[in-house]
């Protein structure tokens, strides 16, 4: 597990989900990703069975390299039932979305900024100093990236993937469990 290093003072409040990662978190992980994960900070958002479902990660990894992606999904149906989404055209209708919609956008922008603020409770990586995740500001990218951020944070943060996840079965407010062994489950996702 990565440890923070001059940790700088946050305004934000705790995200209210966040525990320690323990070794049989390691393990789960493990086992939801098919390798190791890297950088890890914490949990930021388990799955109603207690697995990890989002892990907060260090923005440099422990061989030096840069890593944008505060929070990083890791549960295996969720994962794929976002992979479907991206695969239907969503981000394309959600960037189109953000251009005609100016309160939808400015709710966006401040989940990039608050995205970034997180990012710096942990660390500073010049690289990625000034590059959130999924696409924010301006458009969808990777709805992945967005889900993370708001099951971490909680509703109300990022209208985006508040948006995307309140139409996935289980997935939101609450992350109801629909988990099956996770060492049969597909975890597979280019950039994963």
């Amino acid at each position: 597990m990565t440890t923070p290093q001059d940790t700088p003072t946050s305004t934000l409040p705790p995200l209210p989900h966040e525990t320690p990662a323990t070794a049989e978190d390691l393990a789960a992980m493990r086992a939801q990703l098919g390798r190791d994960m890297r950088g890890v900070i914490s949990i930021a958002r388990r799955c109603g069975c207690g697995r990890p479902a989002v892990v907060r990660t260090a923005p440099r990894l422990e061989d030096g390299t840069p890593f944008p992606t505060t929070f990083y999904l890791t549960l295996p149906w969720l994962t794929l039932d976002l992979s479907r989404l991206e695969a239907s055209g969503a981000m394309a209708t959600l960037t189109s979305q953000l251009e005609t919609d100016p309160e939808l956008a400015a709710g966006y922008q401040r989940a990039h900024e608050r995205y970034l603020a997180r990012r710096e409770e942990i660390g500073h990586a010049e690289e990625v100093a000034h590059v959130s995740a999924g696409g924010m500001p301006t458009r969808v990218k990777c709805l992945h990236a967005l889900a993370g951020q708001s099951l971490a944070e909680g509703p109300g943060v990022n209208p985006v993937a508040d948006q995307v996840l309140a139409g996935i079965d289980g997935a939101w407010p609450e992350l109801t469990c629909r988990c099956t062994d996770p060492t049969t489950e597909d975890t597979s996702e280019e950039g994963r």
